[in-house]
């Protein structure tokens, strides 16, 4: 086993291959439906608060100021945009943590053939909601820890946005191991551990969800897809002999 591998790249797009058999759609379209949902809502009423704003505005203000609007609608209408680019992955994380637990181990059913012992069924999958979305504000708070160091090494010249996207690229392999492994009663400790086991798969993994997380209509399925291939790297590679 080598522990720098990087190897990890190919796992997410196995994955996003993987995520358009049938059996597993349900799992990636109800949670990107919810998310899309969840967006338009969100936009819709930050465009209308802003348009009362400009209006009462409008009220206070002299008549030859009134251009000032093709000023602040292009300035607004930019934030929006940069505000749901950076918010998205943590809002649709969250949303779809109990939806991502049951993908990943659909995903590990059409490798291995074998259901895991704690097979959820509809009550166990409510009475686990809590515990899931639990776990997801631990990564976020793990996340949040190790962020103020991060970005302050992010104004080293050269070393700095090194620095940043390997912490980006490690947040994100512990994010989207946690669903397979907390599937099989995997701690966050012992995760931490098994992936710094295997730093080079892990940080390659994460590096290639955060590439293309940034690349515009691909960013909507790298969660899913991400999901995915950190299963097929769980079983593959990380998962106890004892296990299979």
């Amino acid at each position: 086993m080598n522990r720098h591998s990087f190897s990890g790249i190919s796992y997410l797009f196995e994955g996003m291959w993987l995520i358009t058999r049938s059996e597993l759609r349900r799992f990636v379209i109800i949670p990107l439906l919810v998310n899309v949902l969840v967006f338009c809502i969100a936009i819709y009423i930050g465009v209308t608060q802003f348009a009362t704003l400009m209006a009462h505005l409008h009220a206070q203000i002299p008549s030859w100021l009134q251009w000032f609007d093709w000023l602040l609608w292009p300035l607004f209408l930019l934030l929006l945009l940069i505000v749901v680019f950076y918010s998205f992955s943590v809002v649709a994380n969250l949303i779809a943590a109990p939806f991502n637990s049951l993908l990943a181990e659909k995903v590990e059913l059409l490798l291995t053939g074998q259901p895991l012992e704690n097979n959820a069924n509809t009550t166990t999958w409510i009475a686990e909601l809590l515990p899931t979305l639990g776990s997801e504000f631990s990564k976020i708070l793990y996340s949040l820890k190790w962020m103020i160091p991060f970005l302050l090494l992010l104004f080293l010249p050269v070393i700095g946005p090194i620095l940043w996207f390997l912490y980006t690229a490690w947040m994100l392999a512990v994010e989207y191991a946690e669903y397979p492994m907390s599937n099989h009663g995997v701690t966050f400790i012992e995760l931490r551990d098994k992936l710094r086991q295997r730093r080079g798969l892990s940080v390659s993994f994460g590096g290639t969800v955060a590439l293309l997380g940034m690349v515009p209509i691909i960013n909507f399925i790298v969660m899913p897809s991400a999901v995915a291939g950190a299963t097929i790297l769980w079983v593959r590679e990380l998962k106890p002999a004892t296990n299979v």
